[in-house]
């Protein structure tokens, strides 16, 4: 599976983005897919989640109400909604599918993960 992700780019503080990663290689529809991201000096966390098995969603606590994870399986695509971002907010945001239907929290969860998209928000 290969994943492309794009999107990214530089925003002030409330201010609003949406990421893409298209997906080939694999059937899309049976993967779960998932948005990590890494700021800087930091190690990679989980931001949200959609699961293909029974289209469920999870996000983080730190973009509850403000993210929103979405898919288009006719397209190959995932999306990320980024609204009122914050200077916290500022990372590389990584991609990411699951095929074994575990699609936690964890890295660990995902076996195939796209070359990230840096998002800068600045104060």
């Amino acid at each position: 599976v290969q994943l492309q992700a794009s999107g990214g780019g530089s925003v002030q503080a409330g201010g609003s983005l949406r990421l893409s990663c298209s997906a080939s290689g694999r059937t899309f529809s049976s993967l779960s897919m998932a948005w990590f991201r890494q700021p800087p000096g930091k190690e990679r966390e989980f931001v949200a989640a959609a699961r293909w098995y029974d289209s469920s969603t999870i996000y983080a606590d730190s973009v509850k109400g403000r993210f929103t994870i979405s898919r288009d399986n006719a397209k190959n695509t995932v999306y990320l909604q980024m609204t009122s971002l914050k200077p916290d907010d500022t990372a590389v945001y990584y991609c990411a599918a699951d095929f074994r239907g575990l699609s936690g929290r964890g890295t660990y969860d995902y076996d195939y993960w796209g070359h990230g998209t840096l998002v800068t928000v600045s104060s």
